[in-house]
């Protein structure tokens, strides 16, 4: 294969990229405390007390993950003007996808018309999102493609045991969108990914390789919740703290935080430890509860929504799940900043 010309390269090295746009989507159905304390042994307090939670949205019988992806690619299309021929992948992160084969992109891609459009699924759980806009950042900026389409969504109702009061408290289903566009200006500041995958057996879902015994169903999520605590709060804030290095920023540079709402416990203990104000703090975490890959666009929607999230406004998401992986994402925020409410 030859070698870029001269030319090739330059232009390549000009390139940068941006997220231009961000989408949401959630179910009608809203599950409340008060319907999980029917359910098994809890009740508002001591799941408020405990998450930061109080409810959480739930999909039909008959809705799927590449149906709230497409209805939250959708929702960014109708407030972003973009050539749907530009867009040369579609990027979806889940854990929870329709089907094995065919992937939840290509399904997206078909439904949107996107006819120049490659299509991979990408499972990074919890930090699916941030791992997705990583990919897609490169993309673009080497020039490979005008725009790329990421999407992210979980339908973890559907594979969550509600006879277990420590995890069915938690998990809620949603998607997020967000398009990363070539750009002229460089909006990366920093970025990193990582895995720990020795801690596997910490946050799973039971699949075909485990022996399945008396009460134990195939495809629900077990996690020690305990141990994943101590791991996200001490990998989160030591990654937070390399990426402001990275940028040669400090906590009090920060515009915005943005990680992953799997607790609003861990939360308050990376900030309390990496100096970030709570009330930088973005989250989705109260009213959707921890709905995975989609946490972060939905924190990113609803600040859009009231107008804290701004132009040029320094951001740093930072995803994390089970794997182990982690993801961080440093960037200056130059997307369509017009009034984006939150999904209904």
């Amino acid at each position: 294969m030859p070698l870029p010309s001269e030319s090739a390269r330059a232009a390549m090295q000009g390139f940068g990229s941006r997220v231009s746009a961000i989408g949401t989507y959630a179910p009608s159905r809203v599950l409340t405390n008060a319907d999980l304390s029917k359910m098994v042994d809890t009740n508002d307090e001591w799941i408020v007390r405990r998450t930061g939670i109080r409810e959480r949205r739930v999909s039909a019988d008959d809705e799927f993950t590449s149906d709230m992806c497409t209805a939250a690619a959708c929702d960014l299309l109708a407030r972003h003007e973009v050539d749907r021929d530009a867009i040369g992948m579609v990027i979806a992160c889940t854990t929870t996808p329709d089907f094995a084969v065919p992937s939840v992109a290509c399904v997206v891609q078909d439904r949107l018309g996107l006819r120049n459009a490659g299509a991979i699924d990408l499972n990074a759980t919890c930090a699916g999102f941030v791992y997705g806009l990583q990919i897609a950042s490169a993309m673009t900026a080497t020039g490979a493609h005008r725009a790329v389409l990421v999407v992210a969504g979980e339908t973890l109702t559907k594979v969550t045991d509600y006879t277990d009061r420590t995890s069915c408290i938690l998990f809620g289903d949603a998607a997020g969108a967000g398009l990363v566009e070539q750009s002229d200006r460089r909006t990366v500041l920093a970025a990193s990914m990582g895995s720990e995958g020795s801690g596997g057996p910490l946050l799973y879902r039971t699949g075909l390789s485990e022996r399945i015994g008396d009460g134990q169903h195939l495809g629900y999520l077990r996690q020690n919740g305990r141990e994943v605590y101590k791991w996200a709060v001490e990998t989160v804030s030591a990654g937070v703290c390399d990426l402001l290095r990275q940028a040669g920023l400090t906590a009090r540079d920060l515009s915005w935080f943005a990680p992953h709402s799997a607790n609003l416990r861990i939360t308050e203990a990376v900030c309390e430890r990496t100096g970030i104000p709570m009330e930088r703090t973005l989250s989705s975490i109260e009213y959707y509860g921890n709905t995975s890959a989609a946490t972060i666009p939905l924190a990113l929607a609803g600040a859009l929504a009231d107008g804290r999230l701004c132009e040029s406004d320094t951001v740093l998401m930072y995803g994390f799940g089970g794997g182990l992986v982690h993801a961080g994402l440093l960037l200056e925020w130059h997307a369509d900043t017009s009034a984006l409410p939150p999904p209904k």
